[in-house]
Parts: structure tokens; C-alpha cells; sequence
């Protein structure tokens, strides 16, 4: 196709001559209704064939396979133009295709070749499919024998069609390390473990709960998803009394899933590991906004001395981030994000383009909070961003993209993920979960809370995840949602959603977690890039709790009433967070095989 002529170098300007007046050179169409659907062909030879009638070998001027027509010496014809240059007009012929193995990543070009104006359309095999456009996926997919009946009639036609083998890869190129999920940790409103969290998830099982302590009474809202245990009691007295509630969560969702991951108890040294080569990257808003409170408090009541030394330290976002790294050892970094409610989301995106280009082999990732207080609950209450829905009935008062949705249900937790470099995983054993293959950011630009109603600074973070990820939007397979139920932020993302997915919006299987869990703030991310893993692992995709009814203006394909299979036609599962001031961050996984 290179050599066929530019498009642009073919002036159209019909007129009308004889076959007799036609030489070499002539773009010419044999009928009106040639000229009509743009088919014409380029006079390559001229030969008299009786005194009454002329030979004339024609050729597509985009290149093809040579005609021959006898025509009357007088017959009107159609000139579009005089002295195109015949050698640069390929002489071509369609491949045959019926025999061709096709495989994923091969390429289909076609071009009508009898218009001199066409241009050159391209298909790109994908999950069995050939498609148009891997990301606006705005038509259909066509199947393999579309495209071999493509082939077969092209030169009929007056087509070129042209299959390109997805190239082969060099094993040897370098580039950014693979990273890929070793083990999983969570302390949930669900229970202790990931065990806990994942069957309540299927069950369709909520875990919020009535605030009963004296301090919350006077609140108008009083419900809130609460970790359903005191984690000081499941730590060391001595080192319990060091750590904030959010820490205490961090450290044992830590633990569990560095032995998840196949690591010794103890951490770094003990699994044989360079401390230095291993790193912490945690999401918190606060962290435990109840150490400051109180700090406060005792200073008004009891004055100077009575306030705790730990007060500031124990205050401190970072200091779930600490505690991880002096539990287990870790010296390589500690890093924590705050970015509102995409912290957790942010930090396991930071710590997949540590692990990427080399700073760190393994990282534990994810997010922890406890804010579930007096001081927050009345905030959230105030602002109106609170469900007023109550227990009563059963159902949770957070119903994510339901018709009835009516705020959000404060909640605290942690989630975190061990991530490592996939030769460092193979190189030990590992059982690898899936790939954390990228990630995404953006911001709204937009209010101090309120999401961009447009949705556009999501679909950016949307899109932003995917082509980090090396993918296309045909690859997702998977959506978990960030969706907390407030009537303007799940219909912002419904419509980014729907603006990134094109067609594929009723297709692709959506699940929101706020649910079950309510809005664990900063550990949002981390709690539900755990539950998108094992969706991933497991083939299931958890219900959405809560949402009796869809919101007709959702427009997805909510899960809702029972767990469904994960669709095999894709790869890339997306979790979802999106914060106060406008933050947005999405993680891309890649299931394995």
C-alpha cells in the first residue's frame, strides 16, 4: 500500500468522452452509477480489439488486480482525470486467508481501492474478536470469518485487504520491571482477615453498625461501618499502646499479608530478604483522629501534664506507614499519601512504579483509617453527605447506584497488598495472584468536595490506568466502582464510565463495595484493590448490597442480588477511588494466563 498514490495528488473532475478518447493515464468509471459510488480505475493499457470495439486493462488507483473490459469504440465514459502515473499504481492481489491461524494481536487493513479518495480502515484482533477501535469501542466487533470473507471477495470487490502478524517479542528487550500481587491483608467492618472479608462480600453481607457509645448520642446520624473487634487485643500490649487505631489495623492487615505471600514471621531478615530492598507505601487522610481529639480534651480538663508525649507521633498520618516498617523490619522507604479518599489507591500506584523501575523488589501497598468519631461523624453530617437511612429493615443504609441512595456511612479498616517484581516472585516460588499492571491519576479542578458533575477528570484517570497498563478499554473485564452512594458522585462516575467504555457499558460487570463496608476513607482503595484481586483469582464478581433498584441514569451493568462469573473476553479488572478536592485514581489489574 505504500506505493499507491496520494490521495490528495487525485483530482476529481468528471467528464464525459468516448472509449475511443481514453489513453492511458485516464481515471475513468464505465457508468454513471460507477461515478455514483465512487468506483473508478485507472487506464493502465489501450488496445484495438475489432474496428468497432477497444481492450482497455484497468487497475483500482489505490492498487489491486488488473480488469480487462471490451467496450464499443463510441461508448460514453466518465474521466475523472488525465496522465496519472501507471507505475506508481500497485498491481495487487488480496491473500487468501482460509488457512491462516489468527491470533490475538494480528492486524487487518482494508482500503477500497477503487476510490481514489479512501482511506486505509485497520482491525485489530482481541479476545477472539476483531476490532475497529480497541478503546472508543464505539462498533461492534466482527468475527474471523468476516474477515476471511473479507479476503476471499476483495478483489471482486474492488478492495485491498492485507493481515500483518502481530510481530514477535524479544525476550531480551529491556524496559520497567512486571509487577505482580504475592499476598493479601485486610481488617474490615466484615471481620479479621481476608477469609472474612471475601465470604461477607458473596454472602452479600453488611457490616455497619449502630454507634452505642455515650460520645456518639447527640449525632443526627449514628451508623457507621466499624472494624467488629479491638485490634490492640490482637497485638502485644506494650506495642499496642504505641499505635493509633489506623496503625493497629495497618500492622495486622501487614502481617497477614506478608504471610500470605510466603514470608516468615518477624519480617525482612527472617524471610532471608534485603530490608533495603523492601519498601511501604500506605494512603491516610488522618489516620486516627481520635489521638488529637483526645490530646485535646485532656489539656482543657487536666492541663499541660496530662498530655501523652505519644500524643504527636501517635497523631501523625504517617504513623501507620512507621509502625509497618518497624513490625516487619522494612528500611528500603516508608511512604504515605494523602490525596482525601484516593490515598490508598494512590500509594499501591506509587509503590507498583517503585517496585517498575528498580528503587524496590517487593512493597506492601495499601491504606489505613479510623475515623469514625464524634468530630468526623458531625461533619459528614453537616455537609448532608451522611445516609439517613437506619438498620431497621435490614438492608444497608449505603446503597450504592440504587434509586433510593442517599449518602454515604463512615467506616474504617485496612487493606494491603504485597507487590513484587515478577522475577523476584518466580525466583522464590510465589503464588502470584494476578499482575498489578498500572494505574492512573487526575484531578477534577472543579470544588473543594463536590465531584465534577461532567465526570471528565475520572474518565482521564480511567483512561490514564488502561494505557499504563499496556492495554486497551476492549481488555476490561471488571469494574470496582469507588461509588458511595451520594446521588452526584455515583452519577459522575457512571458517565465516565460510560464515556471510556463506549458500547461496552452494559457488557462490562460494575461492583461497588460501600455497600457492605460503608466508605472506609484513605483504606478505601486498599480494602477494595483486595476484593478486586480475588475477583480476578476466583472468576466471581461480588453483588453490589444495598442497591434493591438501579438509578436508570447509572446506565452499567450493576451486579446486584448474587455473585456472577467474570466474563472470560478481557483481562483488566479497575479499582476505583476518588477523593474530596477533585483527586481521582484508578488501579489497573491483569489476571493472570
Amino acid at each position: 500500500m505504500s506505493n499507491s498514490p496520494e490521495k490528495s495528488e487525485v483530482p476529481i473532475n468528471p467528464h464525459t468522452v468516448s472509449v475511443a478518447e481514453v489513453i492511458p493515464g485516464d481515471l475513468v468509471a464505465l457508468s454513471p452509477e460507477d461515478v455514483e459510488r465512487q468506483r473508478w480505475y485507472v487506464v493502465t493499457h489501450t488496445l484495438p480489439e475489432s474496428p468497432e470495439t477497444i481492450r482497455m486493462s484497468l487497475r483500482p488507483p489505490l492498487g489491486g488486480v488488473d480488469r480487462d473490459e471490451v467496450l464499443g469504440r463510441e461508448r460514453a465514459v466518465t474521466v475523472a482525470c488525465h496522465r496519472l502515473d501507471v507505475a506508481a499504481v500497485p498491481r495487487l492481489s488480496s491473500p487468501p486467508l482460509g488457512d491462516v491461524e489468527f491470533r490475538d494481536g494480528d492486524r487487518v487493513s482494508s482500503v477500497r481501492a477503487v476510490d481514489p479518495r479512501a482511506a486505509e480502515v485497520t482491525y485489530v484482533r482481541r479476545w477472539g474478536a476483531w476490532h475497529r477501535d480497541l478503546d472508543v469501542c464505539a462498533e461492534e466487533p466482527v468475527a474471523d470469518e468476516d474477515v476471511r470473507g473479507w479476503a476471499r471477495d476483495a478483489d471482486r470487490e474492488g478492495y485491498v485487504v492485507r493481515h500483518h502478524p502481530r510481530p514477535a517479542r524479544d525476550a531480551a528487550a529491556g524496559g520497567p520491571r512486571r509487577v505482580v500481587v504475592t499476598g493479601l491483608g485486610a481488617m474490615t467492618p466484615l471481620g479479621v482477615g481476608v477469609d472474612a472479608l471475601w465470604r461477607g462480600l458473596l454472602d452479600g453481607r453488611h457490616g455497619i453498625r449502630e454507634l452505642d457509645g455515650e460520645e456518639f448520642g447527640e449525632l443526627p446520624v449514628r451508623v457507621a461501618g466499624v472494624v467488629p473487634v479491638d485490634p490492640g487485643e490482637l497485638l502485644p500490649r506494650a506495642a499496642a499502646r504505641r499505635m493509633n487505631r489506623a496503625a493497629q489495623f495497618a500492622v495486622l492487615a501487614a502481617r497477614e499479608a506478608w504471610a500470605d505471600a510466603g514470608f516468615v514471621d518477624g519480617g525482612t531478615r527472617e524471610s532471608g530478604l534485603d530490608p533495603e530492598r523492601v519498601g511501604v507505601s500506605l494512603g491516610a487522610i488522618l489516620g486516627d483522629a481520635s489521638v488529637l481529639v483526645g490530646g485535646d480534651r485532656k489539656l482543657r480538663d487536666k492541663g499541660p501534664r496530662a498530655v501523652s508525649p505519644l500524643t504527636t507521633p501517635m497523631t501523625v498520618p504517617s504513623q501507620a506507614a512507621s509502625q509497618v516498617s518497624l513490625d516487619l523490619h522494612i528500611t528500603g522507604e516508608a511512604r504515605t499519601l494523602t490525596s482525601a479518599c484516593a490515598s490508598g489507591t494512590e500509594a499501591i500506584g506509587q509503590a507498583i512504579d517503585r517496585i517498575r523501575y528498580g528503587r524496590v523488589d517487593v512493597a506492601l501497598a495499601g491504606g489505613a483509617e479510623a475515623v469514625v468519631t464524634p468530630a468526623i461523624m458531625a461533619s459528614f453530617a453537616s455537609m448532608r453527605a451522611l445516609s439517613q437511612a437506619g438498620l431497621e429493615d435490614g438492608r444497608s443504609p449505603s446503597r450504592p447506584f440504587a434509586k433510593d441512595r442517599g449518602g454515604f456511612v463512615n467506616g474504617e479498616g485496612a487493606g494491603v497488598l504485597v507487590l513484587e517484581a515478577e522475577e523476584h516472585a518466580l525466583a522464590r516460588g510465589a503464588r502470584i495472584y494476578c499482575e498489578a499492571a498500572g494505574w492512573g491519576l487526575s484531578a477534577d479542578a472543579h470544588h473543594m468536595a463536590a465531584p465534577d458533575p461532567s465526570g471528565s477528570g475520572v474518565a482521564l484517570a480511567l483512561r490514564r490506568a488502561v494505557r499504563d497498563a499496556g492495554g486497551y478499554v476492549v481488555d476490561v473485564v471488571h469494574v470496582n466502582a469507588h461509588a458511595t452512594a451520594t446521588v452526584e458522585g455515583d452519577l459522575a462516575e457512571a458517565g465516565a464510565l460510560r464515556a471510556v467504555l463506549g458500547n461496552r457499558n452494559l457488557s462490562v460487570p460494575v461492583t461497588a463495595l460501600k455497600g457492605h463496608l460503608g466508605h472506609l476513607q484513605g483504606a478505601a482503595g486498599g480494602v477494595e484493590a483486595v476484593a478486586t484481586v480475588l475477583t480476578l483469582h476466583h472468576g466471581v464478581v461480588p453483588p453490589t448490597v444495598g442497591c434493591a433498584e438501579v438509578d436508570a441514569e447509572v446506565e452499567l451493568d450493576v451486579v446486584t442480588d448474587a455473585p456472577r462469573e467474570l466474563p472470560v473476553g478481557g483481562d483488566l479488572a479497575l479499582s476505583n477511588s476518588f477523593g474530596f478536592g477533585g483527586h481521582n485514581a484508578v488501579l489497573a489489574l491483569r489476571r493472570m494466563g
